[in-house]
């Protein structure tokens, strides 16, 4: 399969008839008028680019991704007009197809742009050695992208303005039965993203007997997420994702008060036995089984139930500065033992009560926050200990509209709704624990070479855009995908009931994964830019320094 030849998860469907008006690159003749050249405008900017991209005979977008941006930023900036610049540039693909361009380009006109301004097409050519001078972007412009705060270095607190894109509408329908039932009932784009979302961290913490191998390591399903956006922005949401799993907790509690009401009648007799407890043991008290930790607690605390819980455990809260206030304590501060949690690594700690030294051996712990982007900076004011790339990060745009609060009403209510899709979770769960061996999950071999070919293009595009700091976001987007396709794989056993190893990753869930990272490093990205930049101190330059700098 070419890098420009459509699969289930794209925005335009593959036609694959090779077009004779494309034969030896010649160009494509289009009807479309090209804008005028002179006055340095917008359009006599991207003709002179263009025509250098010509002469060189360049692909400045050799993979889908940059060249679905090309036709966003063309079309964007220029309308119907960028078809024809459209059509220039993609020709120096080997497999170019004129009517694929075409279908591509209108799929690009009808999405009015997704958020990707020309400043993309500048970009993508200076990054293939085109020299684009300083082209003026029009001021009229209201959406704010990564080129624009890399090349003016801005950046604001409060970028309410700022308009992320959400994932492709047409992943819905192709998700796993169960996920489309979830996000059936999203009110907008980004109110299915975040129920998305929120459903696969949670359930990524009860997926027993399923671990795949990334870069030589065992690793599991679990994911860390934060959702940020303003007051009232809709991130409440969130908690109807809970219930998926609230059915786990509850068994597990419960599980757990039988087992202590045995300890109690037990601890009564061996108090009554009196001198006949030579021959008897004090009965043990039981461990605290639940799923769902509570973020307020003690590092040794959470470490403990942690423990508890043969290594598993899910965070939920749905105000971020529960944690951050948390780790600010003198004795809540486990962000080490959850970056470890993260990779899997041995967690340490000490019970000082037992003089017990424990060791927790490949902790599978999920994460989901949600809060405003004050919040995210109180939690993790820079990226430098590494808790900021280990988070999938999501950014709600603020929507200055009132919702109809009595529309979709019903005998049924979304609570009960979600309780039931719940319930239904829960069989999965019983069956995969029941499972004699674990399953393996893995990518093909076609997957895995497209897999590396998108995260090596997008590492190198974030350091230019980001800088090296953001090599470690890129970095565990990679796995982070990798595990979101490992947990669409495990849900399909929903559909069609194979439990059998290896678990093989299809090309549709594998597509649906890869579209939806496309997004999510563009939000890590923005929420990247707004956390406090540190001061450095200015030390004084000596004489010699002085007179150096002068030279």
């Amino acid at each position: 399969m070419s890098k420009k030849t459509f699969n289930p998860a794209d925005w335009t469907e593959t036609n694959k008839t090779e077009s004779k008006a494309t034969a030896n690159n010649k160009p494509v003749q289009s009807t479309n008028p090209i804008p005028p050249l002179g006055g340095g405008s917008e359009g006599s900017d991207i003709e002179t680019i263009t025509q250098r991209i010509e002469s060189s005979s360049v692909d400045i977008a050799p993979n889908y991704a940059d060249w679905r941006d090309l036709g966003f930023a063309l079309a964007d900036e220029l309308g119907e007009s960028g078809r024809s610049y459209f059509h220039r540039l993609s020709r120096f693909y080997q497999d170019y197809n004129s009517t694929e361009a075409d279908k591509q380009f209108d799929a690009c006109l009808k999405a009015h742009g997704n958020g990707v301004s020309i400043k993309t097409f500048y970009h993508l050519a200076k990054a293939a050695g085109i020299n684009v001078g300083i082209p003026k972007v029009k001021e009229s412009k209201p959406t704010i992208t990564l080129e624009d705060k890399a090349e003016t270095g801005e950046t604001s607190e409060n970028e309410t303005n700022t308009q992320l894109c959400s994932f492709p509408s047409e992943i819905f329908d192709q998700l796993p039965d169960l996920l489309r039932r979830i996000t059936v009932k999203g009110t907008s784009p980004e109110d299915k993203d975040i129920l998305l979302l929120g459903s696969l961290v949670s359930m990524s913490s009860c997926l027993p007997n399923i671990y795949g191998v990334y870069a030589e390591r065992e690793v599991f399903a679990n994911l860390f997420l934060f959702v940020t956006a303003q007051a009232s922005a809709g991130k409440g949401r969130l908690t109807l994702c809970r219930k998926l799993v609230e059915p786990i907790h509850k068994a597990l509690r419960e599980q757990n008060r039988a087992e202590f009401e045995i300890y109690q009648r037990e601890l009564t007799e061996y108090a009554a036995a009196k001198g006949d407890k030579v021959n008897m043991e004090k009965p043990q008290e039981p461990t605290l089984k639940m799923l769902v930790i509570p973020a307020n607690n003690s590092a040794t605390g959470l470490f403990q139930i942690l423990n508890d819980n043969k290594g598993k455990g899910l965070i939920f809260e749905t105000e971020g500065d529960t944690l951050a206030q948390t780790f600010k304590s003198e004795h809540g501060n486990y962000s080490d033992g959850f970056r470890k949690a993260f990779h899997h690594e041995t967690i340490t700690y000490n019970r000082r009560k037992d003089r017990e030294f424990v060791e927790i051996d490949m902790p599978r712990l999920s994460a989901l926050l949600s809060g405003t982007p004050k919040q995210v900076s109180a939690l993790i004011p820079n990226a430098e200990n590494g808790l900021f790339s280990r988070f999938i990060f999501y950014f709600m745009n603020i929507r200055y509209e009132w919702k109809d609060v009595f529309a979709g009403e019903s005998g049924q209510t979304l609570d009960h709704y979600f309780d039931h899709l719940g319930d239904q979770f829960h069989e999965l769960y019983k069956c995969l624990q029941s499972q004699d061996k674990p399953m393996r999950f893995c990518l093909t071999v076609s997957q895995q070479k497209q897999f590396n070919s998108y995260f090596e293009q997008t590492q190198i595009q974030y350091i230019e855009l980001c800088g090296e700091d953001y090599i470690g976001t890129v970095r565990r987007l990679g796995l982070i995908t990798f595990r979101i396709a490992m947990i669409l794989t495990a849900l399909r056993i929903m559909d069609n009931g194979e439990l059998k190893s290896p678990l093989v990753c299809s090309d549709t869930d594998f597509n649906i994964a890869m579209e939806m990272v496309k997004v999510l490093v563009q939000h890590a990205a923005h929420v990247f830019q707004q956390l406090p930049t540190d001061t450095a101190t200015k030390v004084q330059p000596n004489q010699k320094q002085q007179f150096l700098n002068m030279l």
